[in-house]
């Protein structure tokens, strides 16, 4: 099965409205970045053991780790969770610059150094959340 087929399975699997908002944010994350590569992670691990939610992901960039090693990994990341959304900006260097922008902002969410989680777009300005995500793409764009 193809990414874009998971994709969409993963979407149309969701209850109502949390399919309606996650296909929204999948429109809009491939409108930011129309070609940006298409990532879907199951969240099993090796032996197939659920360890984290599913995850879409937009985007490629190099991402160092431990011991001078580097992987790919994707810029914007969607994921459907128990109370809502959760929007991955990944690669961030600064961790305080999503809530410092985009905070006060971005209305019902929850913003860390990389992650804005809501329960519905309809409690936040979709507006920012387009910006925040545009700005982590210019951050991490290769």
């Amino acid at each position: 099965m193809s990414v874009a087929e998971q994709i969409k399975n993963y979407i149309a699997a969701q209850p109502e409205p949390k399919r309606s908002d996650l296909q929204a944010l999948h429109d809009l994350v491939l409108e930011i970045m129309p070609n940006g590569r298409l990532w879907f992670l199951d969240g099993k691990d090796e032996s197939g053991k659920t360890v984290a939610n599913p995850n879409i992901g937009y985007g490629v960039q190099t991402m160092p780790l431990a011991g001078g090693k580097s992987r790919e990994f994707y810029q914007i990341g969607t994921s459907a969770n128990t109370t809502g959304i959760s929007v991955y900006i990944m690669g961030l260097k600064d961790k305080k610059a999503l809530v410092e922008k985009f905070g006060k902002k971005i209305g019902q969410a929850s913003v860390t150094g990389y992650c804005i989680k809501f329960k519905a777009l309809q409690n936040i300005d979709v507006g920012t959340l387009a910006d925040a995500m545009r700005y982590g793409i210019e951050q991490t764009r290769r």
